[in-house]
């Protein structure tokens, strides 16, 4: 029974990635002139659909209006009792029916036309009402549901999502949508939290001393600091290189004797800085490209704070 049930699910992965990968090859001008639709709409864009066809359709309202296309859901049978006066001429809506027939869809279309509100429907039949009703009409029609019994909305209700999530990304691309425009919608998120905080929000304060500062200094220095790290400056100030615990140790394995050293001599190289208003995103990134634990923030060369791997 476990290995039939396997062997079950597998198909169930296979039946809907050929599905997908035929639609999307199957894709053609008509989806370029959804995504025009979308991009030119002077209001928001409108998702309707009854059932699966609904909950599909609000997860596409969700994504749009998370990427930068002012979006939301409206439910057919909702509107014909009073939710129509949300849809307004500047509205574009997108109608989704697999069979292009589902009757709460297809009673809004004379309010649509009346209105003269564009329309994109997303059904699996190219023949139906709905399609040659529409402005435009995406076509997701599958061979077969993954349902043992051909019944339950399954393939169908994964290629309208995927279809969603074309025509999202699509209009990403057309804005010219960036992660931080992604930020500003999700504040609360991991990557918005990034995307929004600076350097100089998170950063740590960093001692400083003289490149000619004692070996005693500058260990002092860094276990005052608590941070690992201690930056070493010139007489004017300006950040020449940076002293951290592992460069202590490799210079007491290396020279033993210690009591002649100064920071200038086990300094290491110019140490990678980024600008107060670095956000911790690009910190993140850079410290990981870079293999580093540890970002000096400075401004003009001089030395502000340190920001941590474990900020980000």
């Amino acid at each position: 029974m476990t290995a039939c049930s396997l062997e079950l699910a597998k198909g169930v992965f296979e039946d809907q990635s050929r599905a997908l990968s035929h639609i999307g090859r199957s894709l053609s001008g008509g989806f370029l002139d959804a995504v025009e639709l979308i991009y030119a709409c002077a209001g928001n864009v409108i998702i309707s659909g009854m059932g699966k066809s609904g909950i599909i359709g609000r997860k596409i309202a969700a994504t749009l209006a998370s990427t930068g296309s002012p979006s939301f859901f409206v439910h057919p049978g909702e509107a014909y009792h009073g939710d129509l006066g949300m849809i307004g001429g500047d509205d574009l809506v997108i109608l989704i029916s697999y069979s292009g027939e589902t009757d709460e869809v297809i009673k809004l279309l004379p309010y649509l036309r009346h209105i003269q509100a564009c329309t994109i429907a997303i059904t699996g039949n190219p023949a139906s009402t709905l399609a040659s009703s529409a402005d435009v009409h995406l076509n997701v029609s599958i061979e077969r549901e993954a349902c043992p019994n051909n019944l339950a909305p399954t393939t169908s209700t994964t290629a309208t999502l995927v279809m969603g999530d074309a025509l999202a990304v699509a209009l990403m691309n057309r804005r010219a949508f960036m992660p931080i425009d992604f930020a500003r919608f999700h504040p609360g998120g991991s990557l918005g939290r990034k995307l929004l905080t600076k350097a100089r929000d998170v950063m740590h304060r960093v001692p400083s001393l003289a490149r000619m500062s004692t070996f005693a200094e500058v260990v002092h220095q860094i276990s005052e600091g608590e941070q690992g790290i201690v930056c070493v400056i010139d007489d004017a100030g300006k950040l020449i290189g940076v002293v951290t615990d592992g460069d202590l140790r490799r210079a007491i394995e290396k020279r033993g004797k210690t009591e002649d050293l100064t920071a200038n001599d086990i300094m290491g190289i110019m140490p990678v800085a980024v600008s107060a208003d670095a956000n911790l995103y690009d910190c993140e990134r850079l410290m990981r490209e870079r293999k580093l634990t540890s970002l000096i923030v400075a401004e003009e060369r001089c030395p502000m704070g340190v920001v941590k791997s474990f900020d980000a």
